[in-house]
């Protein structure tokens, strides 16, 4: 790796981290590469849909819930269980993003803007209208209180901590209320009945904050991003010229959210002629998967009309792939695209103050912009 790559990389990180990622992969003599700060990535397609797939990436559980649940089957049941309840749920996320879209400012701050909207919208489905007024405050304030993105000052991360705090504590208290319902009225009931039956209630709450931010961060981040980059793309009075699912699709490849999945290896091991030592951190970054330019025609363009076209694309993997794909990757599709549908109709978004460039928060965010929406004419 050249010397000019390797030092401060922290800066180049800072101020635009998939370009770095991209000098790392133009300097790669393989398909894989070190990071300056230890671990590898995996960046050669057929390497890393085999790494998806294979065994050193998928032996036993996910970290995604950490050590809160014991196996990988609940693991799986818990994912499976919050995936349905919200899709059976999807009426009421309708009606509710009907209302909030009617209330939505003529001018606003994104993506703030867009992670509101996704509470508005689901709020009664994460904990539903029954459920004491304190703890609904609570996941209300935690969506933009550093709860579901980290803070970027140790005094906010401090706050947050404490919110998320009060809001485990109140959502455990919630848990201990409630029975196992045949049918869930919202995730914390679909949480408590696939949870194993000896999780205590702080753990159940543990659970569902996982499963919270897990849905809050992605669709919101992905929301923004679309209006940014094809606000950014199509400057003139017209409408959009894209369906709306297509512009989801086009910002996940242009600019996933989750940029790169890892996991660390438990055993020796050769990959792609390297070895990899246990501990180290074995990637594959859906970015660079998602740019390649000898798989994906004009790679470096947000251009939405591409999923217009018939024929071969190159790798596409914004939601995983192998069995750790996320099992409510088709709700996560259905809601973004309802959202910015709604959000678009008979209406215009212009943006100002854009930056293509993300923020690394939680995976890769768009820093703040402005987003201007009048009727259309």
């Amino acid at each position: 790796m050249p010397e000019f790559v390797r030092a401060g990389y922290r800066s180049q990180l800072r101020r635009d981290p998939f370009e770095y990622l991209t000098t790392l992969r133009r300097h790669a003599t393989t398909g894989m590469f070190r990071f300056p700060w230890g671990g590898w990535c995996v960046s050669d397609p057929e390497l890393a849909n085999a790494l998806l797939r294979g065994p050193e990436f998928n032996a036993g559980r996910s970290g995604f819930f950490g050590d809160l649940l014991p196996t990988r089957a609940a693991q799986v049941d818990v994912g499976q269980a919050a995936r349905d309840v919200v899709r059976e749920h999807l009426p009421d996320f309708r009606d509710a993003l009907a209302l909030a879209v009617a209330e939505f400012p003529s001018t606003s701050s994104w993506p703030a803007a867009a992670s509101d909207l996704v509470h508005r919208s689901l709020a009664d489905v994460l904990l539903h209208p029954g459920t004491p007024a304190p703890a609904r405050r609570l996941l209300h304030r935690a969506v933009h209180g550093g709860v579901v993105f980290r803070a970027p000052f140790v005094w906010q991360r401090m706050r947050a901590e404490l919110l998320r705090e009060k809001l485990i504590a109140a959502v455990a208290d919630e848990a201990g209320r409630r029975e196992r319902a045949t049918r869930p009225a919202d995730v914390l009931d679909a949480v408590l009945g696939a949870c194993p039956p000896d999780l205590n209630d702080r753990a159940v709450a543990e659970v569902f904050l996982v499963l919270f931010r897990s849905i809050v961060a992605p669709v919101s981040s992905t929301l923004a991003w679309s209006v940014l980059l094809a606000g950014l793309d199509h400057r003139s009075d017209a409408p959009w010229p894209w369906p709306s699912r297509w512009i989801v699709r086009e910002a996940m490849r242009h600019r996933p959210m989750v940029w790169m999945v890892g996991r660390t290896i438990e055993r020796p091991t050769e990959f792609a002629g390297e070895a990899v030592s246990p501990g180290d951190v074995l990637s594959v970054s859906p970015f660079l998967l998602h740019h390649d330019p000898d798989r994906w025609a004009d790679a470096e363009v947000f251009r939405p009309d591409r999923w217009a076209e018939s024929g071969h694309r190159g790798p596409y993997v914004p939601f995983g792939a192998g069995p750790y794909t996320c099992p409510g990757s088709s709700v996560a599709l259905t809601l973004m695209t309802e959202m910015l549908t709604a959000l678009t109709d008979d209406a215009r978004l212009t943006v100002a103050g854009a930056d293509p460039r993300p923020v690394m928060v939680e995976g890769a965010v768009p820093r703040p912009f402005t987003v201007l929406r009048s009727p259309l004419r």
